[in-house]
């Protein structure tokens, strides 16, 4: 059941144990309300997905490198309620052009679920993010996507990686926020069964792409000689998403903030 927009009901509150007037969120989708010392937003995962998640993220709490919100249970110790969801508040907040931070978390994280199983449930998804995803590896064929801009070019320049698979967090650009006196807070995880590389390459694909980034952002990166054909695959998996999120928005400006950033993927992923 999905919530619907707007205040969190006091019913909600009243099963979550709060009190207090919600007080709206900036960033993400903008539909979390602070209430003390929770989250609460509307459920936007299936409810299998959140019970995993809590005992997931109930295991990387404590850590001293990073930080994690976890779900709550309701009074009665159900994980949702009329289409809500619950959060433990945690402070932080986004703080621009700090790609290379998120990266580092990124990796800390991954290092703390590289011996995780992989979740059944993420080979049953049919989001977007999860076709665009699976159009990237090669799962799904690249010429069912012929009205994606620059996917042609793109996947001609793919090659084959070895790399090892494991549970990532698949969008952390603007999932890591910062505090200056608490160790960055992960948010919003987005499980895949994916190299940690890939979750590294989408960080500098939303750089280029949407955070006016330029090339020198790749730097520190290029030391591994599979980054490139990661970042190959992390616009590819941006760019059929983004299709299928706006297909019948084609402004000229939308379609070629995709050029420069292929440009420069395919340039490195070819060159070697």
């Amino acid at each position: 059941m999905t919530a619907a927009a707007g205040r969190p009901p006091p019913a909600v509150l009243a099963a979550y144990g709060l009190e207090g007037s919600p007080d709206p969120l900036a960033g993400g989708q903008r539909t979390s309300w602070r209430v003390g010392p929770a989250v609460v937003k509307p459920l936007d995962m299936d409810p299998t997905m959140l019970r995993w998640q809590g005992a997931l993220l109930s295991r990387l709490q404590g850590r001293t490198d990073f930080r994690v919100s976890v779900p709550l249970r309701t009074v009665a110790g159900r994980w949702t309620t009329d289409g809500w969801s619950a959060w433990r508040y945690e402070p932080g907040a986004h703080t621009p052009r700090r790609w290379h931070d998120i990266i580092a978390v990124g990796r800390q994280m991954h290092a703390a679920l590289e011996s995780d199983p992989e979740p059944a449930f993420l080979r049953d998804r049919t989001d977007k993010w999860a076709i665009g995803d699976r159009v990237a590896w090669g799962e799904l064929p690249a010429s069912d996507w012929a009205g994606v801009k620059h996917l042609n070019e793109l996947t001609a320049a793919l090659r084959p990686v070895a790399l090892r698979h494991q549970l990532i967090h698949g969008d952390l650009t603007g999932n890591v926020l910062f505090d200056a006196h608490l160790p960055p807070l992960v948010i919003d995880f987005s499980p895949y069964w994916r190299p940690p590389t890939f979750a590294s390459a989408i960080v500098i694909a939303d750089a280029l792409l949407f955070e006016d980034a330029d090339e020198e952002v790749l730097e520190p990166l290029l030391e591994d000689p599979s980054f490139p054909q990661c970042l190959v695959r992390a616009l590819i998996y941006r760019a059929v998403a983004d299709h299928l999120a706006r297909p019948h928005l084609r402004r000229h400006d939308e379609g070629d903030r995709y050029r420069s950033a292929a440009r420069i993927a395919i340039r490195l992923a070819t060159s070697a």
